[in-house]
């Protein structure tokens, strides 16, 4: 990974335009291609990015980041204060904990408890920024990718959606669309699921572990 802290302006052009005025950041290169420019503030998310694949082309006093759906990211550099890299080596990835693990366990041999129709494909499929939770098929054959939470929330939200653009890069699976799974889904994150065109679902734990009937609620 590299870090670079500098004063810098930003320009997007892609879908829409968008503009950082000049000011001191952290732009952040990460070893798959992802590139993420930080301020000093706003938690963890970043001001601008552009996820792999793409191509970073380093002028010196100017980086261009393009990918193939013709966007591109123009970090013009006016002062370089730091410039490291680190090799971070492989992450083992998010372990769940017990709950939410078996959470997804029991929905995967009952994916008719999310929605009628699901078949299972795969638990854990691979994607190249980490596992989907489940991956089924529903009854008009469309790939439906699943992303399993305890509480739903608008990151978890921002999740499937990152997934589903990395499985759309794959043209074999044709049409793919993404189901959320929670105990309780967030408000916040019913309106951003339904944003993005996802449908979200809540389900029982305990209906799920055998303990009451019928306490499955489908939306």
């Amino acid at each position: 990974m590299r870090l670079v802290i500098a004063r810098c302006s930003v320009d997007y052009q892609g879908r829409l335009a968008a503009h950082l005025p000049e000011a001191t950041r952290l732009l952040m290169v990460k070893a798959d291609g992802c590139v993420a420019i930080h301020a000093d503030g706003g938690a963890y998310k970043p001001l601008n990015w552009m996820t792999a694949p793409n191509v970073l082309t380093d002028e010196g006093e100017r980086w261009i980041v393009t990918n193939p759906k013709g966007e591109t990211l123009t970090i013009t550099l006016f002062e370089v204060f730091s410039d490291v890299s680190h090799e971070l080596g492989d992450d083992p990835g998010l372990q769940k904990d017990g709950v939410e693990a078996h959470l997804q366990e029991l929905l995967a041999a009952a994916p008719h408890s999310m929605e009628d129709g699901l078949t299972l494909i795969r638990r854990e499929y691979q994607t190249a920024i980490g596992p989907i939770d489940i991956v089924c098929r529903d009854a008009d054959g469309t790939f439906v990718a699943i992303e399993v939470k305890r509480r739903g929330e608008i990151d978890g939200v921002e999740q499937l959606a990152r997934y589903i653009e990395r499985l759309q890069l794959d043209s074999s699976l044709g049409t793919i669309r993404g189901l959320f799974v929670a105990q309780v889904v967030k408000p916040q994150a019913r309106v951003l699921a339904e944003a993005r065109g996802f449908r979200w679902v809540e389900v029982d734990y305990d209906a799920l572990k055998g303990l009451r009937q019928d306490d499955l609620r489908l939306f």
